[in-house]
């Protein structure tokens, strides 16, 4: 979510208009848009099936970040149950109850979560064997992961204050108990905070560009600036825990990890592998797989 929150807020009167349009959200889809969004999701879900993995991490285009140059704004845990079926464990802000929750999806529903049914865009990170299984017994960890997860949100947390989270912090904060072989105690988030600086987790400044996003913070519920340093806020450069930052340290600490990315626009699907992104407007390049919608 991110500082779109804060972007919207700009051509918003009311703070509470603006953080609403962006948690716990149903679209209504035309009969052709739901047909392309459950056949997108059948490709998505039958590159999770082929990857014989236990877990891997699952990322969404959603709120429109092109502004700041990014192209996801959402990251989750897919873990595979017993019966081999798919979901997507992560965290999103409930609206009515005013705080973050964790919350399992299915893949078709984790795909309809994507704003543009005309453009979207699905990452998938695999992981060798040892790393998938350790994801998967810690996310599925009860007290583990309601121990993980923060009282209060903001979309821009800072990664190293446990003052706020969102929901792409809560999957790095997971990545450090999974890998780093934390026991659950009341500071599990100070001990896996700890243990991503020590593994060098260092997000890419998000150049915010405006004032203007800036000072949102001041009537926007979801976005804050106060756990953040104050040379970053002087600059006007935020570091956030974002999709790309979660895939960069997995690629990283996990040289063995594999990217796969699944686009559509209006007429057909790219399958696209590598770390290397998919042409912008879901162009297919050489080695890509195009299936035309039916």
């Amino acid at each position: 979510m991110l500082l779109a929150v804060a972007a919207q807020a700009q051509s918003s009167s009311s703070g509470t208009s603006a953080s609403s349009a962006f948690c716990d959200r149903t679209q209504q889809l035309t009969a052709g848009q739901q047909d392309r969004s459950l056949q997108f999701a059948a490709v998505v879900r039958a590159e999770l099936n082929a990857l014989g993995d236990s877990s891997a991490l699952i990322s969404r285009s959603g709120l429109d970040l092109s502004r700041f140059q990014l192209r996801y704004s959402h990251a989750a845990v897919s873990w595979r149950d017993d019966q081999g079926a798919w979901s997507a464990r992560q965290l999103y802000y409930a609206c009515s109850e005013e705080g973050p929750r964790i919350y399992d999806q299915g893949i078709p529903g984790f795909v309809t979560g994507i704003d543009d049914t005309s453009l979207a865009y699905v990452s998938i990170v695999s992981l060798p064997a040892s790393e998938a299984n350790s994801l998967r017994r810690a996310v599925l960890d009860t007290p583990v992961v309601q121990h993980l997860l923060a009282v209060n949100y903001s979309a821009n947390a800072y990664p190293f204050s446990t003052r706020y989270q969102n929901c792409n912090q809560w999957v790095m904060e997971m990545l450090a108990v999974a890998w780093g072989g934390l026991a659950d105690a009341d500071d599990l988030r100070t001990q896996a905070q700890h243990w991503l600086q020590e593994a060098n987790y260092a997000p890419e400044p998000v150049d915010v560009g405006s004032h203007a996003v800036m000072f949102a913070s001041m009537f926007v519920p979801l976005v804050h600036l106060g756990d953040h340093p104050e040379e970053d806020r002087r600059a006007m450069k935020l570091k956030v825990s974002l999709p790309s930052t979660v895939e960069a340290f997995v690629r990283q600490r996990v040289p063995d990890s594999e990217r796969i990315e699944v686009c559509h626009d209006e007429r057909q699907i790219v399958v696209h592998r590598g770390w290397t992104p998919v042409a912008d407007g879901c162009k297919p390049g050489e080695g890509d797989r195009v299936l035309a919608f039916d």
